[in-house]
């Protein structure tokens, strides 16, 4: 953690000076106008609060904040998102780590009784510096909540507050002008012009249908329930995540939950006919316990209390498109109004993802509306937003139906001889070949103005260039801590430039890094030199950092070059903490973990919203100049 840049300051320093325009944000003309305060929303809010110059205002149908979610599962991938927001260790701390999964499945001596079939580690080694983690939804929106109140613009929602319709005007400086009504009634209406609009408000969206979008998809007619429960349980696994395929009693999954007492069940009910809806089931709380006690047979659940508890309908559905502009339009005009999370797709809860891709869609649309917004590049960023998240949306969907239909099949019981052990151990492969994608670290986006072409993967094979920025470990040159590089990466707007320097002693004027170093400090084409403001600290667009094979003992900091220890701020102080080394003491060596040609080097490109942009040699001047025109304007003055 970095602070005092600009002075001394006493007290939080997590707690940011406010903006000095502050008081004077009009909040009925806003640049962002956000609707609805699940997980997308205030990821969105909480990373636009980051800019001080950004008038932003979210708005809450609900009278305020949630105490309980529906969702509770983090991929390890989330985690790595908010260790960018700078919560990831708290919230590892409170939450229930899902270390292992259990299969459970039919005794073949006594098929009306279950028995643990087999067991499997729930992430694999090295996919992640984080584990994959259950907690409260409400827990997530309060970490934002606090990150939003400690900003330089000290958002906070508006609750209580109706989106009822938009209207978008191009000629007004303000273009999208929406009406909003207090409360339940039609009769106090406010209007708010913005100038872009983000419907964060759920699966029955009313920005959704404002411009003409629809969910379309199918359901599976396929009715679950799911409950968290405290119980006195004779069941062995019941801190563990446990899969159950009973014989002939339906299926169902256990997740515990933090605090060490708590636990989720989610328990297959009836098949619903096609015209059928669970809602006309009236189904009660004791069926759900009464379904667990069957499956669960011949271990006891008695039930001491229902926290929550709800019942729903396994069914896939998918916008086209995530902004108000249709297809046939995109060369002629930007987007003005975009959805995000359950507004353009919904899914069955048990593969785990709603919540977690729902925050990455906002992750990703957050840090294109600062770009825009701050003059850095031009609206027609906005376009790969729609493109980019549908389709991880659409890959979402695809294994969503698979994992579902795999969960609800009855195990086999043809066979006299282990036709259930068969059926239990395939089910358990599907479950671990699928384990990074439920990780949330599987997802890859395609070409495009924002990810580069493949041509020099090879020079580093484990940044798969359109996936996220996977960490390693590596020792901070300037004092020898070990971190984590990926954690240079916060959710600032920034890009960061990794430079991988080859074999060369890097205090050699000669060294191919400090050729890299003088030209992104000096020329004209440099992307910093041409897209940084004249007035700001010189890595406030693109933070170049370098990563040495050679001990940190072995590498005189004041012989580095400048570019690395940048001096900042009204001081002009120096940031040291750009220079890492290979950690040697711990055995980690991040060229090697990551498949980084030692000989050659390379310059991996990092967007703000941790996604690998490209893979360059170290002297690609020219092509690293061009990929970053394709984004931003140039700078003025």
């Amino acid at each position: 953690m970095q602070f005092h840049l600009n002075g001394f300051r006493a007290g939080d320093p997590l707690q940011h000076a406010p903006a000095t325009a502050l008081h004077e944000a009009a909040r009925d003309c806003v640049d962002v106008l956000i609707v609805g305060c699940g997980p997308a929303g205030l990821t969105l809010a909480a990373q636009l609060s980051a800019f001080p110059h950004i008038n932003t205002r979210i708005v809450e149908q609900k009278e305020g904040p949630i105490a309980l979610g529906q969702a509770d599962g983090i991929a390890c991938r989330t985690m790595e998102m908010f260790e960018a927001f700078g919560f990831a260790e708290r919230i590892a701390k409170e939450a229930c780590w899902i270390n292992e999964t259990t299969f459970w499945k039919p005794d073949e001596h006594n098929p009306a009784h279950i028995t643990r079939g087999g067991r499997v580690q729930d992430v694999e080694d090295g996919l992640s510096e984080f584990p994959h983690v259950v907690i409260n939804q409400a827990r997530v929106h309060d970490y934002y909540l606090e990150k939003m109140h400690r900003s330089p613009r000290r958002l906070a929602p508006d609750y209580g507050l109706r989106f009822l319709d938009l209207n978008i005007d191009e000629s007004r400086p303000y273009p999208v002008e929406v009406r909003l009504a207090h409360g339940d009634a039609d009769s106090r209406v406010e209007t708010i012009n913005a100038r872009y609009v983000v419907g964060c408000d759920g699966a029955r969206s009313a920005v959704r249908r404002s411009v003409n979008l629809k969910l379309e998809g199918e359901s599976a007619n396929q009715a679950w329930g799911v409950m968290d429960v405290l119980a006195v349980t004779s069941f062995p696994d019941v801190r563990y995540k446990v899969v159950v395929r009973s014989a002939s009693e339906g299926n169902a999954l256990i997740i515990p939950r933090e605090g060490g007492y708590l636990f989720r069940l989610y328990l297959e009910l009836d098949q619903l006919a096609p015209d059928e809806r669970i809602a006309n089931k009236q189904v009660e709380a004791s069926d759900l316990i009464a379904a667990a006690q069957r499956i669960f047979s011949p271990y006891t659940f008695d039930v001491k209390e229902v926290a929550w508890w709800s019942v729903y309908e396994i069914g896939q559905r998918l916008c086209r498109k995530f902004d108000d502009v249709p297809e046939d339009e995109v060369a002629t005009r930007a987007p003005r109004v975009f959805i995000c999370g359950d507004a353009c797709h919904t899914h069955s809860p048990k593969a785990g993802q709603g919540m977690n891709v729902s925050m990455g869609d906002a992750f990703n649309l957050g840090w294109k509306l600062a770009a825009v917004l701050s003059g850095r590049a031009e609206p027609r960023l906005l376009h790969t937003y729609s493109a980019e998240r549908q389709a991880i949306a659409a890959d979402l969907i695809e294994f969503d139906r698979h994992w579902a239909k795999r969960f609800s099949e009855r195990p086999k019981t043809d066979s006299a001889s282990d036709g259930d052990a068969m059926a239990a151990a395939e089910f358990q492969r599907y479950f671990t070949q699928h384990g990074r994608f439920t990780a949330g670290t599987a997802f890859r986006y395609a070409h495009s103005s924002v990810v580069g072409d493949d041509k020099y993967q090879h020079l580093a094979t484990g940044f798969e260039i359109g996936t996220r920025f996977h960490s390693a470990p590596v020792v901070r040159l300037c004092d020898a801590k070990p971190v984590h590089l990926g954690h240079k990466v916060k959710a600032d707007g920034r890009w960061r430039m990794f430079v991988f320097a080859d074999q060369q002693d890097p205090t050699d004027a000669n060294a191919r890094v400090n050729a890299l170093c003088e030209f992104l400090r000096h020329e004209k084409a440099s992307p910093i030199s041409a897209h940084t403001p004249p007035d700001a600290d010189i890595d406030s667009v693109i933070e170049v950092c370098a990563v040495f094979q050679q001990s940190h003992q072995d590498i005189a900091l004041e012989r580095t070059h400048a570019l690395l220890k940048p001096a900042k701020g009204r001081y002009g102080l120096h940031d040291m903490e750009k220079m890492f080394c290979v950690d040697h003491r711990g055995g980690n060596d991040i060229f090697l973990m990551r498949g980084i040609d030692k000989a050659a080097g390379c310059i991996v490109v990092v967007r703000p919203d941790q996604y690998i942009a490209h893979v360059l040699p170290l002297d690609s001047y020219g092509e690293l100049s061009a990929f970053f025109q394709r984004i931003f304007t140039m700078a003025q003055g």
